[in-house]
């Protein structure tokens, strides 16, 4: 029985497997990549790879084991139809006969188009009749603070978001309450809403920037219209933009605060604060 993590040299997947090597032997863990000299590093360590794409459904044949414990981070082209691509690893679980398929959605609040392609995900989930883990995660800390280059050069955080307010966490958060589900007992057919301990808004989150730079950073207000033009003229391709800004105008309606207490109660430990992620943001 293998631990299959897809997508293992993104963002979460590094961190996935990174915890998973801590908690069982690593012939035991197998990263799914598209590039295996990304992935090795992670070779060198014992893991097993396989070379799958999402977009070639046959690379999935026989890659999963009945037993196996499979995580399916949600790909992140969205311009390549993500509900096929997901299908795609779907099928090939239930064809193999995996013990569970964990999948990495969006919270059950959210109704911004980013969240289209996780419901149909979900339902094509349910629909297989696999044993599943619904991790809906939340926003993630990183999605701000691994990009404040903008936010420096202009003492300004700009966001459509209104007075709204984000349960955001860390990725390492998200990663440690995946692990728990691929090597605890327990998880089938569950779902977990998943968010930090504490949502802040976008003027706190200024505020914060401001304490720990010791500079005056302002929070910015705009309409969502104007953020989409603020996006698209950074180089962000405009369907993209469109959806972030459209996660803005949720944010506004209070579709990213998640209060259910899962994820840390998943981890055992307090979710990581937004200000311990301003620091390292600040020193990458």
């Amino acid at each position: 029985m293998s631990i299959v993590v897809t997508g293992a040299t993104g963002h979460l997947g590094r961190h996935v497997v990174e915890q998973l090597l801590e908690k069982v032997p690593a012939d035991r863990i197998t990263a799914v990549v598209r590039d295996e000299a990304k992935a090795a590093d992670l070779a060198a360590r014992g893991v097993k790879l396989a070379v799958a794409d999402y977009n070639v459904p046959e690379t999935f044949d026989g890659l999963f084991a009945a037993g196996d414990k499979v995580l399916l981070i949600s790909g992140n082209e969205f311009d390549k139809g993500r509900v096929g691509q997901h299908t795609v690893v779907i099928e090939a679980a239930k064809a193999a006969g995996v013990a569970l398929l964990a999948y990495t959605s969006a919270p059950g609040t959210l109704t911004a188009a980013l969240a289209d392609d996780h419901r149909a995900t979900e339902e094509v989930l349910l629909a297989s009749g696999l044993p599943y883990s619904l991790l809906r995660n939340g926003w993630y800390h990183e999605n701000y603070t691994e990009n404040l280059a903008p936010v420096l050069e202009h003492d300004a955080v700009v966001a459509a978001a209104g007075e709204g307010r984000v349960s955001s966490a860390a990725r390492a958060d998200y990663a440690a309450a995946a692990v728990e589900v691929l090597t605890g007992e327990g998880h089938e057919n569950t779902t977990y809403e998943l968010g930090g301990d504490e949502a802040w808004s976008f003027a706190e989150y200024a505020a914060e920037l401001s304490r720990q730079t010791g500079r005056e950073i302002v929070y910015n207000a705009v309409p969502v219209e104007t953020l989409t033009g603020i996006l698209t003229g950074a180089g962000v391709p405009a369907p993209v933009a469109g959806i972030l800004a459209g996660v803005d105008a949720s944010i506004e309606k209070g579709e990213l605060v998640v209060s259910s207490g899962d994820l840390s109660r998943l981890i055992g430990r307090p979710t990581t604060p937004l200000a311990e992620a301003v620091t390292a943001g600040l020193k990458g």
